[in-house]
């Protein structure tokens, strides 16, 4: 991130092949879900966290909400960064912080009995767990919601956020605007702007989905400041692969 915008596929199947083939195909993340997806918290999110460290792309949780512990748990099974949804408040952001890092920046608790930390392993010791886990572990509240405009300023100076991840979805739905993925609706472009503006000026990364990932649509948002990109979800383009392969077929149907 420091070097260039990184580019990720949200993964919804739950698929560990899917992981693990965007992993093979270079990209920098996976964008694992919790909110919108069947997968639960225990067996189903560790065995794809497993997935994605095995394919050498960092896995990036998308949990339910400011849950303390699940914060804490999804990072000590080796999750390298959280996404929180729904973020509306400062004390929204403070609950992300405290969970999420170690003393002096929050008061996450310690156990050294966790991937994370290696199982305390040969070579462990606290002050570098407590040093790598603050230094290398991503804070990314959500901005999906009119009111984190509101509060923008304030959730900004909240130390310890890595990125914002701005959800044109359901930032249309709070505002009754058509849902769209494009930036296109006034309304919400000003938003973005206002919001990617202020976290720039704070050394703020922008995580933001951009659908279709055509070289055009990359192009305008790394333009507008994106440096995590989430180039759709692997239920999306399974779906376009296979509308392709049906209109390939059509002309060879029997027709009634």
């Amino acid at each position: 991130m420091k070097r260039g915008p990184v580019f990720g596929i949200a993964c919804f199947t739950g698929a560990s092949c899917a992981i693990e083939a965007i992993g093979h195909w270079g990209f920098d993340f996976v964008y694992l879900d919790l909110e919108h997806t069947p997968n639960n918290f225990g067996p189903d999110m560790e065995r794809q966290i497993l997935a994605a460290l095995h394919a050498g792309v960092s896995p990036l949780v998308r949990l339910t909400g400011a849950n303390e512990v699940e914060i804490r748990k999804i990072l000590e099974l080796g999750a390298e960064g959280v996404v929180v949804p729904h973020i509306r408040t400062r004390a929204d952001a403070e609950i992300c912080i405290h969970a999420a890092k170690f003393p002096p920046l929050g008061r996450r608790g310690a156990e050294g009995n966790v991937r994370a930390a290696g199982y305390a392993g040969p070579g462990f010791t606290w002050e570098s767990y407590i040093a790598r886990q603050n230094a290398d572990t991503l804070v990314i509240p959500m901005a999906e919601d009119y009111e984190f405009l509101d509060n923008l300023d304030a959730i900004l100076s909240v130390p310890g956020i890595d990125a914002i991840n701005f959800g044109p979805l359901d930032w249309a739905l709070s505002i009754g605007a058509p849902v769209r993925y494009r930036l296109e609706e006034p309304r919400i472009v000003e938003a973005y702007e206002k919001i990617e503006a202020r976290a720039r000026a704070a050394g703020i990364g922008i995580m933001c989905p951009v659908v279709p990932a055509s070289p055009e649509h990359l192009a305008d948002m790394v333009g507008r400041g994106v440096n995590m990109v989430i180039c759709g979800n692997d239920m999306g383009l399974l779906q376009g692969a296979l509308k392709g392969v049906a209109g390939d077929l059509a002309p060879f149907r029997a027709t009634a």
